[in-house]
């Protein structure tokens, strides 16, 4: 099996741990080997984030060069702008249709960029929105958001929903458990309708 490359960005507060511990509870339980590393920016909420998990026969590194990802999974636009270098040619950009104000824009010392979405189509890249939030309000709190987004992910592989849904189970607290099991579903499940080269996930 070849090396396959992930990276999971987002803000602190956002659950970027939680998702990428499923998805590495996932992948060993599937045989593969599997290195995941956490990049953390400001300590506080809010400050960025970003996860490497790379999967294969053999990984060597727990870290993604630029060029070098094959996915990236993004929990808010800015950030999907932010790494979008680190996506390789053909790579696939999942991310989620929610903005969360950095505090340079917050105290008026910068704005937050307009059209990031577009931009981003114009590069030619495949782009995949999904209204996270709202599905997740839809399972019962938009904090699933990142399991909703979990979900659209899985949808780029050959593992079953129940294998997915098994790991969900392994690793969340089983009073959240239910919450997160019908995000998932959702994320996976949800219509995606081509809008000239960007997918927009919804239900």
């Amino acid at each position: 099996m070849a090396d396959t490359n992930i990276m999971i960005v987002g803000v602190g507060g956002q659950g970027t741990l939680l998702a990428s511990r499923i998805l590495g509870d996932l992948l060993m339980k599937q045989g593969c080997d599997v290195k995941i590393s956490e990049v953390h920016g400001m300590s506080q909420r809010g400050g960025s984030v970003v996860t490497y998990v790379k999967f294969g026969d053999a990984v060597a590194s727990p870290t993604i060069e630029e060029g070098c990802a094959d996915y990236i999974l993004a929990f808010e636009r800015c950030e999907a702008a932010r790494w979008l270098p680190y996506l390789k040619k053909g790579g696939t950009l999942i991310a989620a249709d929610q903005r969360i104000d950095p505090m340079p824009v917050i105290t008026g010392a910068a704005s937050y960029p307009e059209r990031i979405f577009e931009t981003i189509r114009s590069l030619g890249v495949e782009l995949i929105i999904v209204d996270s939030v709202r599905l997740a309000e839809k399972a019962g709190s938009a904090k699933a958001a990142n399991v909703v987004l979990i979900g659209a992910l899985s949808r780029q592989f050959r593992f079953t929903a129940e294998e997915w849904e098994a790991s969900i189970e392994a690793v969340v607290p089983e009073k959240f458990r239910e919450l997160n099991l019908k995000a998932f579903r959702l994320g996976r499940e949800s219509e995606k309708v081509k809008t000239d080269e960007t997918y927009i996930m919804s239900s």
